[in-house]
């Protein structure tokens, strides 16, 4: 019996668990919350952590999130620069996409705590042009912040490809709540986001690269040999949906 293999699998099973549980997708329909301050970054309630979509139906947390060599992006890079069309579309299929975060209590829901809400560049976009509005500012703030609405559409509703999410920060400002024993609970019992996610290590994520790319291969097989563009032609027509589909993989 391999026991490194089944403490990984023990690791990556604890992971998903504790993922799942301090994680909130918006529920068809409309629903408030309120954006906290990020306890392990007071200046800045928004995380920002960067994912590879779609490699072998799972999804990976790139290392470049923390600054870290990552094999995918080095080899999405290489692509760029074949000169082939494919293989470009192929990069960007492979290049890793932004997925922010921000801790956030949802009301009527209070007592499941603080969760993390994870939400794509359009409702990133929005929220950040509401705080930098004078007239509307900070939105987490404990005493005088603003509730946000969120409506969430799905794809059969909207008869799109994909689900919808709509944002509308409320006018009036109110307290994140009034009693100060929770108000405490809530700004400092927040986990650290990053811990949620478990980052592979530069081998494992070629490994994942060498299967994405040759699903029959051994485990000897290089990088470097991969044929890439027997694959670019069937990545280059997900690329435009990527993101989107992004958003279809969190709310699920």
């Amino acid at each position: 019996m391999d026991i490194n293999s089944i403490r990984k699998r023990l690791n990556q099973l604890q992971t998903t668990n504790n993922r799942t549980s301090n994680l909130w997708k918006p529920q068809p329909g409309k629903q408030v919350i309120r954006v906290l301050p990020y306890k392990h970054n007071k200046d800045n309630p928004f995380i920002e952590l960067f994912f590879h979509f779609g490699l072998n139906n799972k999804t990976y947390l790139s290392p470049i999130t923390f600054g870290r060599p990552d094999p995918i992006e080095e080899f999405a890079s290489k692509l760029k620069t074949s000169g082939n069309r494919e293989e470009y579309q192929m990069a960007r299929k492979l290049e890793a996409k932004m997925r922010t975060f921000a801790p956030v209590i949802v009301r009527g829901e209070e007592t499941q705590g603080v969760r993390f809400w994870g939400f794509g560049k359009t409702v990133y976009q929005e929220l950040l042009s509401v705080i930098a509005d004078p007239d509307y500012g900070d939105i987490t703030e404990a005493v005088n912040g603003r509730d946000v609405s969120v409506e969430f559409i799905t794809a059969e509703e909207s008869g799109a490809s994909f689900p919808k999410t709509t944002i509308r920060v409320k006018p009036n400002q109110t307290p994140i709540v009034e009693d100060k024993a929770k108000l405490e609970n809530f700004l400092e019992n927040q986990k650290d986001i990053t811990e949620l996610y478990q980052e592979l290590s530069y081998e494992d994520l070629t490994e994942v690269l060498n299967q994405w790319l040759n699903p029959e291969a051994t485990e000897e097989t290089k990088v470097e040999t991969a044929p890439a563009s027997v694959v670019a032609a069937e990545s280059a027509k997900t690329v435009e949906d990527a993101s989107a589909a992004f958003d279809e993989l969190f709310n699920k």
